[in-house]
Formats: structure tokens, C-alpha cells, sequence
């Protein structure tokens, strides 16, 4: 069926539909952009629908975003994405402002236990019964003029999701809207945050494997790779790939040969980079013991698998109590988190990760099983 689409491609009628919008109840919101190479993402297209129709925002021409940046700000209006984690990162850089109160389809179908991370044209068949084409998923929204095939694919985005969203917003009672709404504001909260670039080592999967000395290398590599995509807007592995920091870190090479023969060194780094990376490295393992970083915490040994087990049944029975996936009850992490408060023998305190509406509900719950096996 045919779609009322309007384009919008100027800072005047930009601000002109912002204002309008901000009279709404709701408004949909997509994104169109690309991202191969680069750190940050590429907008190609911002798509917003009314529940009527949808207007296409070109972010190739437009350069006063303060309207749009209000909107998305406007605690009145409710903005719906689906699955929005990268749509953020676009409104983040290009906008400076993220969307709040944020609802998300995905998120709303898990709450209604109609399926856990439902892609989009999923959960549109699911709830609408449309079968989406996707020819233009993968096409570049950087080229102009888009595509006919583009626009209809763009425009279908929103009009569909007001459809989505209408008819899930109204299977929600207010505790699991609330529930949705506040998992929305945390992830919002999250990305907020400024990621200190020191502090990024502690993600290196084996990182507990290595010295207080290897580690300050380790954090001055990581944190340097970081400051370099940022910098060149460039992806972090085309500065380093992962698995090559720990290496780096382990066997800190002081010449380009022995630094080209780290596993999954690119060759083109080695060329780009393989002064600094020596100088860097000579420089971090020279740092004084009392600046070293503490160790990173080991993880949980293979016979923490039965308690794990254990917590996981917590969530598993309150999903079925409560008609939600129970991959939204309890994530991994955070009882992983709770394991190590305590683990073997105790006694345990909930994680400050673990926080909000599955602490009050569950949080008893778990130190409960936890004591029971205990004794």
C-alpha cells in the first residue's frame, strides 16, 4: 500500500515539524546509516512517523538539529524504536541528545512473552501479519538520490512500528510498562555515560591472566587504541585487533619484528602504529609498582555452573509467574556478579548491578537459594 511521505530537508521545516511533533502523544523514530570502517556511525537518513505518516529527514543537509534535539528531549512525547541500541549511537553523534521516555518494541515483546530479541520484521509479522521485503537493508544510504526501493523501505519502517506500537502499548499493564520504561532509562543512562578510556582494559577476557605489570601495559594499550579511533573515527580493530592487545601486554615486544609476529597483528598496523605501540609499551611497563592496576578478578571456576543453574531457576519461575521470556529476568552478568560476592562459601550480597524492579522482586529470592545450598 502506498505511504503519505514527506521529506524534510531544511532547517526551517525541520524546526516547523519538531514543534508539531511535540503536540503528540508518541512519535516514531528510525535510522538509516553506515558504519564499515569507522568508529562513529554515518547518518544517512532519520525517519520519525506521526502514526499517520512518515517523514523522511536527509542529515546530509540539515544543520541546526537544536528542534530535534528538544523533541527528543520532551518528556511528553514518548519516542518508539525497536532494537535501538546503534539507532542511539546516531542520535548521540549527530544530535548530542538521546530520546527519553524511550519505548522499545523489542523490549515490549519480551515483556508480553512474544519472543526475545524479536527482530523487527518478526515481530511486524507476529503482531501485524506483513511480510517485510528487505531488499534495502544492506544498500548505501549515503548515495543521492536514494532509491525509490529506499524511501518505501525507510518510510514502511515507521508507518509499521506505530502500528507495533499501538497494539502493544495497549497489551501492557502499568507494572511491566513501568518495568519496560525503566530498562529503556538505564540503557539511555548507560550511554550517556563517558567511557573513561582507562578504564577499558578490565573488558579483556583474559586480562586475570596477566601480572599487575602487564596489566598497567594492557590499560595504557587498550586506552591508547580507544583515543586513536576516536580521534581517526575509525573502527578499534583497524588500530589493533582485540586478541593482539593481550598478547602485547603478556610478551611486550621492544622491536617491529618480534611486534609483527604477534598473533593477529595486521601488517598494516605494525606499518601505521609500530613505533608509537613500541614507545607505548616501553613506557607502561616502566610505570612505578604503586601505580600498577589491582588484579582483574578471575572467573567463576567450571563448578559454579550447578549455582548458576540454581539462580537461573529463580528467573525461569518468575517469568512464568509474570509472562515475560526469562531472558529479561535475570541477566548472566549480573549473576555471575552475585557469585562472586561471595563464592564458595559465602555469605553473598546482591550486586549493585543488580538494581530497580528485579531486585525488588527477585533479589530475596536468590540470596535465599544461595543460603539453601549452603547449608
Amino acid at each position: 500500500m502506498p505511504y503519505e511521505i514527506h521529506w524534510i530537508r531544511d532547517d526551517e521545516s525541520l524546526a516547523v515539524q519538531c514543534a508539531a511533533w511535540r503536540q503528540l502523544p508518541f512519535v516514531v523514530l528510525d535510522t538509516e546509516f553506515m558504519r564499515t570502517e569507522t568508529f562513529y556511525p554515518i547518518a544517512g537518513l532519520i525517519q520519525v512517523g506521526d502514526g499517520e505518516a512518515a517523514f523522511l529527514i536527509d542529515p546530509l543537509l540539515i544543520r541546526d538539529w537544536q528542534p530535534f534535539a528538544v523533541l527528543l528531549e520532551d518528556q511528553a512525547v514518548v519516542k518508539v524504536l525497536h532494537a535501538c541500541s546503534e539507532d542511539l549511537e546516531v542520535f548521540k553523534r549527530l544530535v548530542g541528545s538521546l530520546p527519553a521516555p524511550l519505548f522499545d518494541t523489542q523490549l515490549a515483546a519480551g515483556y508480553l512473552n512474544l519472543g526475545f530479541s524479536m527482530g523487527y520484521s518478526r515481530l511486524v509479522m507476529a503482531v501485524l501479519d506483513i511480510d517485510l521485503p528487505k531488499d534495502a537493508t544492506r544498500s548505501d544510504w549515503l548515495q543521492r538520490p536514494l532509491s525509490e526501493l529506499q524511501v518505501q523501505y525507510a518510510a514502511a519502517d515507521v508507518i509499521h512500528l506505530a502500528e507495533v506500537y499501538r497494539k502493544l502499548a495497549a497489551q501492557l499493564d502499568a507494572r511491566k510498562l513501568s518495568w519496560l520504561l525503566e530498562d529503556a532509562a538505564e540503557q539511555i543512562a548507560n550511554l550517556s555515560r563517558e567511557v573513561d578510556p582507562q578504564e577499558l582494559y578490565r573488558e579483556s577476557k583474559l586480562g586475570w591472566k596477566l601480572s599487575r605489570q602487564q596489566l598497567a601495559v594492557l590499560r595504557a594499550l587498550y586506552a591508547w587504541r580507544e583515543r586513536q579511533a576516536r580521534e581517526q573515527d575509525q573502527s578499534r580493530n583497524r588500530i589493533i585487533r582485540e586478541q593482539s592487545l593481550w598478547l602485547l601486554a603478556r610478551t611486550q615486544p621492544d622491536n617491529l619484528n618480534d611486534l609483527a609476529r604477534i598473533e593477529d597483528m595486521h601488517p598494516r598496523s605494525v606499518r601505521q602504529y609500530g613505533e608509537s605501540i613500541l614507545q607505548l609499551i616501553k613506557d607502561a611497563s616502566q610505570i612505578a609498582p604503586a601505580d600498577w592496576p589491582e588484579p582483574l578478578p578471575e572467573p567463576l571456576p567450571v563448578d559454579a555452573s550447578k549455582l548458576l543453574k540454581k539462580l537461573r531457576a529463580v528467573g525461569q519461575v518468575e517469568a512464568e509467574k509474570q509472562g515475560v521470556v526469562v531472558e529479561l529476568m535475570l541477566r548472566k552478568k549480573h549473576l555471575e556478579q552475585l557469585l562472586k560476592t561471595g563464592y564458595p562459601d559465602g555469605p553473598y550480597s546482591l550486586p549493585e548491578g543488580l538494581r530497580g524492579w528485579r531486585r525488588e522482586l527477585m533479589g530475596s529470592a536468590l540470596l535465599a537459594a544461595l543460603e539453601e545450598e549452603q547449608s
